[in-house]
C-alpha cells in the first residue's frame, strides 16, 4: 500500500492511502490499526475504498511501523494526536475505523470531535479493555512471550484449518507484525488499552458500525455488544467463529460490513 509522509510537531508521521488517487472533495475514511500493529493490516479495506474514490488514511501511529516515536500510552493522546493529522491533511469530516486499540481511539476521537466523524465503526472493542497481569509484565519486560500470548489469544481455533483466503500463514504473519514493532511499544499501547476510560466526553451522535467475532478471547463478543448498546445509531455485525484478528480471519465480511457506513453515511 502507497502512502505519503508528513510532519507534526517535528515528527514524521506515514499515512498510507490505498494506492489510490481520489478527486477533490471525495469522502475521507480514516484506518486506525490495534497495539503493536500498523497502517499494513488494512490493505484489503484501504485498497477497496480508494478504488472506488474516497481519500483513505491508514495512519501508523506513533512509534508504529514508519511513524517516528515515542508511542503514546493514553488513548486520549492518541485522539488528540489523530485530529492533529486530520488537520495536516486537510480532511474537515471522516468516517473512522479502528481495530482494538484503534477503536478506542476511534470512539475517543468521534466523541471528543463530533462534528469531524461523519460515521463510526468498531472492530473488535471493548470500553473498557482490561488486559490481563501476564501479558503486560511480558511486554513491559520485552519479553517474546507477550507476543506469543497475544497472537494466540487473537485468533480462533478456526485458523488452524482451511480459509476462504488461502496463500497466508495467519498465525504467523500475526506473529511476525508484533515482532517488528519496537521496544516499548506494545507496552505502550496495553496501557492505553487498559487505562480506557470511556467516560467524562460527549453523545455520538453519527451512524455507527460495530463488528464483534463470536470467538474472540481478547474482547469477547459481549464486551462489543455492550459498547453498541451505548450508542444511539448503532449496527452490529456478528462473525460466528471468528477471533479477534477478523482482518486476517473474516476479510471479506469485514469489507461487507464496512463498505454501507462507509461509503453511505
Amino acid at each position: 500500500m502507497s502512502g505519503s509522509r508528513l510532519r507534526l510537531e517535528g515528527k514524521t508521521v506515514y499515512v498510507g492511502n490505498g494506492s489510490g488517487h481520489p478527486d477533490a472533495g471525495a469522502a475521507s475514511v480514516v484506518f486506525v490499526h490495534g497495539a503493536g500493529m500498523d497502517h499494513t493490516v488494512w490493505a484489503l479495506p484501504a485498497r477497496h475504498f480508494a478504488r472506488r474514490g474516497l481519500r483513505v488514511a491508514a495512519v501508523d501511529l506513533p512509534g508504529h511501523g514508519r511513524s517516528e516515536g515515542p508511542a503514546f500510552d493514553s488513548i486520549n493522546a492518541m485522539s488528540d494526536w489523530l485530529a492533529a493529522v486530520l488537520a495536516a491533511l486537510d480532511i474537515d469530516r471522516a468516517a473512522i475505523v479502528g481495530h482494538s486499540m484503534g477503536s478506542l481511539v476511534a470512539y475517543r476521537f468521534a466523541m471528543s470531535q463530533p462534528d469531524r466523524c461523519r460515521a463510526l465503526a468498531l472492530l473488535g472493542t471493548s470500553a473498557p479493555m482490561p488486559v490481563t497481569g501476564p501479558l503486560m509484565n511480558a511486554a513491559r519486560d520485552n519479553h517474546h512471550a507477550a507476543f506469543d500470548m497475544a497472537n494466540t489469544w487473537s485468533h480462533s481455533t478456526g485458523t488452524l484449518g482451511a480459509n476462504a483466503n488461502p496463500g497466508i500463514w495467519m498465525l504467523g504473519a500475526g506473529e511476525r507484525l508484533l515482532e517488528r514493532s519496537r521496544p516499548g511499544v506494545f507496552h505502550a499501547d496495553l496501557t492505553a488499552c487498559n487505562g480506557f476510560d470511556a467516560g467524562g466526553g460527549g453523545r455520538i451522535g453519527s451512524p455507527c458500525l460495530v463488528i464483534v467475532g463470536d470467538d474472540d478471547l481478547m474482547t469477547p463478543a459481549r464486551a462489543g455488544l455492550d459498547v453498541a448498546s451505548t450508542l444511539a445509531d448503532a449496527t452490529i455485525v456478528r462473525l460466528p467463529g471468528c477471533g479477534h484478528a477478523m482482518l486476517n480471519e473474516r476479510p471479506n465480511e469485514v469489507l461487507d460490513a464496512l463498505i454501507p457506513i462507509v461509503t453511505d453515511a
